[in-house]
């Protein structure tokens, strides 16, 4: 583990019945840089980030945040967004929003305001008053990411932020990212959008079938595939095509 390590995951393991998920992984995300967890669907990357946080027990090996197993009441300032979204669908936006401000810290009248700055900036002003389950699912996304990002995390854990956005608000979110980036967050990206990857990501994990089938550098990453592109790497990896 170096110093600048965040998180560090060592030799972790997760089996569910006889069904081995994630076999002995080992890696770990730098503070202040951003990460790309990459992989096909199953390849063992939301089950690495439940584990991570506590949602998984490991069935061996040990993942940390600053150190320590991660503590919702003690560990470190942290925002996730899952890719299943979770909002409370019978009650306004402003009052979800004011709602999760407050469990982080916030009072209520600084959650409402930077609520309500939010809401203006990603052109849902109007729907402040609107309750969740009334808005479309980009917008209901939109509320989650602003509710992920509410006081400032250290640490952003972002799984598909910018699923089925259109191309404007995709890039009003990478915007809003990148925002973070520069204030110093460490922030990890699951994403199947190589552009975002290759725009936002340091480092890179491509996980294939719970092992790591490439680690490091984008540049280092390419420089091993011959200056083949992320989705190239992509396809071969799952391919198996031979490049040679």
């Amino acid at each position: 583990m170096t110093n600048d390590a965040i998180i560090n995951i060592r030799n972790f393991t997760m089996t569910f019945g006889k069904t081995k998920v994630i076999d002995k992984l080992s890696f770990e995300v730098r503070r202040g840089e951003t990460f790309g967890l990459l992989g096909s669907n199953g390849s063992g990357k939301t089950t690495t980030i439940r584990a991570l946080l506590g949602i998984f027990v490991p069935t061996a090996g040990s993942l940390t945040i600053n150190g320590k197993p991660f503590d919702v009441a003690t560990g470190a300032k942290l925002g996730y967004l899952p890719e299943e979204r979770g909002l409370y669908r019978n009650e306004k936006v402003i009052d979800v929003m004011v709602y999760f401000g407050q469990l982080k810290g916030m009072t209520a009248t600084a959650a409402r305001d930077w609520s309500l700055e939010y809401l203006q900036r990603v052109d849902l002003a109007d729907k402040a008053k609107i309750t969740i389950g009334k808005l479309s699912g980009g917008q209901q996304q939109k509320i989650q990411l602003g509710v992920t990002i509410m006081n400032n995390p250290e640490l952003l854990i972002l799984d598909e932020p910018t699923k089925g956005f259109d191309p404007v608000n995709r890039r009003l979110l990478m915007d809003i990212i990148e925002e973070h980036q520069q204030k110093g967050a460490t922030v990890v990206f699951v994403t199947h959008q190589m552009e975002e990857v290759e725009r936002l990501c340091d480092r890179i994990i491509l996980l294939k079938d719970g092992k790591a089938a490439e680690y490091g550098t984008i540049a280092a990453v390419k420089k091993r595939h011959n200056g083949a592109s992320l989705d190239d790497i992509f396809v071969t990896v799952y391919g198996g095509k031979d490049e040679s």
